[in-house]
């Protein structure tokens, strides 16, 4: 048997914590929306995608796959799905993570 003094005690405490999380949580999401609202108020368009977001894959050229050959033989090549971009053709710009705004 636990004794009643300390079970309201821990029941205190648990409803003490849980409000604590809940009031960091809200406040990390309004912390983030307004960060993102400023970002799009007086953000400036990413030079890199051109405020895409998004750009042709370096690695594939656009094509989605790449040849990949597992010993050096040129007889023997596969095409593979390119793993920076997973066959997309497109990445994501690393500059403004893409949101098109820095």
């Amino acid at each position: 048997m636990i004794p009643p003094v300390v079970r309201t005690l821990a029941t205190a405490s648990i409803v003490l914590l849980g409000g604590a999380m809940t009031i960091s949580a809200l406040t990390t999401s309004i912390l983030r929306r307004k960060a993102s609202i400023n970002k799009e108020k007086f953000g400036k368009r990413c030079f890199y995608c051109r405020g895409k977001g998004f750009y042709k894959c370096k690695v594939c050229k656009g094509n989605g796959t790449i040849s990949w050959s597992p010993l050096y033989d040129p007889v023997f090549i596969n095409p593979c799905v390119c793993p920076t971009c997973d066959g997309h053709k497109v990445q994501r710009c690393l500059n403004c993570l893409g949101d098109g705004l820095v």
